[in-house]
């Protein structure tokens, strides 16, 4: 059976430290692309739903000209009958033949007029629609505008950095090998906890590096000794002494 080689509390501490600064380094990248990621995405949601806002349009649009031809039809067919109607009212024998096909012809009369209302409606609905959609297009072309300067921005911002990153999360990767699981847990939880990302900070000036809580002489004493982990009181965060924090370097 292999041996495992058992960590001393200061080389935890170093890994810690070490782990610290150059997530912080990653950080500080991640805070020059600054919100354009989410601005980004954003913009993209934003786009995709217009697209589909404008796709629905032109659905109703295409839904309303299909009902104008249909309606145009029945106009052609009324005034085929009612043509059809006044020719056979020549040839009537008496008043009651007359008087239904007089009723054949106003009902077809009537038939055109009402799709021909049918037809104004829709236009006027057309109409409505058109200026809609021409709206959706303007905005869609302004978004996709706005999106394309920001996507820009954070190319740059990326192509400039990207060197660096790939750097810094290959070192990130190698660090937490070298920190215990569970420790490396609880650094994980308190660095989530606080904005600025910082689990593991030195004393400085009688204070943490973190909270600036003050912290007592004995305690500080028992934090140069890296006989033990740890805590600030006020805080959470992994304490360590000033010399051990300067002498971790990061390149």
């Amino acid at each position: 059976m292999a041996n495992v080689k058992e960590f001393s509390v200061e080389e935890k501490l170093t890994s810690l430290v070490t782990l610290q600064k150059i997530e912080s380094k990653l950080d500080e990248i991640h805070i020059l692309k600054g919100e354009l990621p989410m601005e980004v995405a954003d913009l993209e949601d934003e786009i995709q739903g217009l697209h589909s806002r404008q796709l629905r349009i032109e659905e109703e649009i295409n839904g309303i000209t299909q009902f104008i031809e249909q309606k145009k039809e029945a106009i052609k067919e009324a005034q085929a009958l009612g043509k059809k109607y006044e020719k056979q009212s020549t040839n009537v024998k008496n008043n009651r033949e007359f008087e239904a096909i007089n009723k054949e012809i106003e009902m077809q009369q009537l038939e055109v007029k009402l799709a021909e209302k049918h037809i104004k409606d829709a236009n006027e609905e057309i109409a409505e629609k058109a200026i809609a959609l021409e709206k959706a297009k303007k905005t869609i072309a302004n978004k996709e505008g706005i999106l394309n300067t920001k996507k820009g921005e954070l190319e740059k911002i990326i192509a400039a950095n990207e060197k660096e990153e790939k750097h810094f999360n290959k070192l990130a990767a190698e660090a937490k090998e070298h920190v215990d699981s569970r420790l490396l847990a609880s650094y994980e939880k308190i660095r989530k906890s606080y904005r600025n990302g910082l689990a593991v900070v030195p004393v400085e000036r009688d204070a943490c590096g973190g909270c600036f809580y003050y912290i007592p002489p004995q305690k500080q004493s028992e934090i140069r000794q890296r006989k033990k982990v740890m805590v600030c009181e006020n805080c959470g965060r992994i304490l360590v002494d000033d010399e051990l924090n300067n002498n971790v370097e990061v390149k």
